[in-house]
């Protein structure tokens, strides 16, 4: 395949064809390095609680509005993206960040290196009329041919032939990952939020804690969880163990942990409409601090008011009408700790959220899926 992306940014026909790798043979290993698993939460989840723009609370408002990080992703990438579709929908890039620095050392693990990773993407297509949404994750280990970025220093970084997805985020940040996905996808992203292990931690913490029913025991060492099958109210630290979980149940995969996330997700949508926040001004302003603090955004997004506009938008959605699948995978012949794109499969699923239409059950039948699927019991 082209080292560079085309100008339609389309999805090949053909499987992609990695380079040559000592092959693997037996179970899959287990990845080396601890706590090299980035969080995830949708987008709504940290938007939602900073509805607080029409307030007029004052220096409050401004101060959440510094606490806002951004990245202006349209200038970035210009003109050479997918076209934006004016029917009504929105598409958002969700995306984890692990940086090794400050107050995430700890809970990322792993060596303090300056860098920062994002292991788990979840691209959530809104329906016009926003009252419901697809959520396709976007497995870190899928092969992919990375197309040339600009990192956020302003310095070119080349395209590469048949990398993990993740290292996108780590060559060259936000705008790097948007122009990947939207490469792999074909589909622009209209916006993108971006959470961190401290931020999301704190967050969990401010909500008061999720409540989930295992339907197994989770034993995880290098996630710090250990639960036994039952209804819990996590904290923030076990919440966080429960979606970088990836040893403690199935077979050990990134797709299993994938599951584990989406099933938190729900909980944690649903968590979040139920609560009354509002009747608390005191809880309000601190979630609104924590979850402004947690985020990074696209600079559309970067205001509180503007926050609060998109967060409003998507108040009518619970996890019941919400579909979350993950991306088609098939496990690399070559390497069974990688995945290759599915790509028939996965056009079905880029074509139906361009038109904004449900995506057809079909798209994921016959591809790879973890094995942690009802771990997590639906609500």
């Amino acid at each position: 395949m082209p080292a560079e992306s085309t100008p339609d940014a389309g999805i090949a026909d053909e499987t992609v064809t990695p380079g040559p790798r000592r092959r693997a043979k037996g179970r899959r290993r287990k990845p080396r390095g601890k706590g090299r698993r980035a969080l995830v939460v949708m987008a709504w989840t940290a938007a939602g609680i900073v509805v607080l723009g029409g307030t007029g609370v004052g220096y409050l408002y401004f101060k959440l509005n510094g606490n806002i990080k951004s990245v202006d992703i349209n200038q970035a990438l210009g003109t050479d993206r997918p076209a934006k579709v004016d029917n009504g929908s929105e598409n958002i890039l969700v995306l984890g960040s692990d940086t090794r620095s400050g107050s995430n050392r700890t809970l990322g693990g792993g060596t303090d290196d300056g860098s920062a990773r994002s292991d788990t993407a979840m691209i959530v297509h809104v329906y016009k009329g926003h009252k419901k949404a697809s959520v396709v994750s976007i497995p870190r280990d899928t092969l992919v041919d990375r197309p040339e970025c600009t990192d956020s220093k302003g310095n070119a970084q080349p395209a590469a032939r048949s990398v993990m997805f993740n290292s996108a985020y780590s060559t060259g940040g936000a705008t790097c990952a948007v122009k990947t996905v939207e490469s792999i996808t074909g589909i622009r992203m209209d916006h993108y939020v971006e959470v961190d292990f401290a931020g999301f931690q704190k967050l969990i913490d401010d909500l008061g804690g999720v409540q989930v029913t295992t339907t197994k025991a989770i034993d995880d060492r290098e996630s710090h969880l250990a639960l036994p099958a039952g209804t819990h109210t996590l904290d923030g630290r076990q919440a966080l163990g429960l979606v970088r979980t990836r040893h403690g149940v199935g077979d050990g995969s990134d797709l299993g942990r994938i599951q584990l996330q989406q099933a938190f997700v729900k909980a944690l949508v649903d968590q979040v409409k139920q609560i009354g926040i509002l009747s608390s001004p005191t809880k309000l302003v601190d979630l609104a601090d924590t979850a402004t603090k947690a985020v990074t955004t696209d600079s559309d997004l970067a205001s509180v008011k503007s926050l609060a506009s998109f967060a409003n938008g998507l108040k009518g959605i619970s996890s019941s009408h919400m579909n979350m699948v993950t991306m088609p995978v098939q496990y690399d012949p070559a390497n069974p700790n990688r995945v290759l794109t599915d790509k028939s499969k996965a056009r079905l699923i880029w074509s139906a959220l361009e038109n904004d239409k449900p995506i057809p059950a079909k798209a994921t039948q016959g591809t790879a899926t973890g094995e942690a699927k009802g771990v997590v019991a639906s609500s």
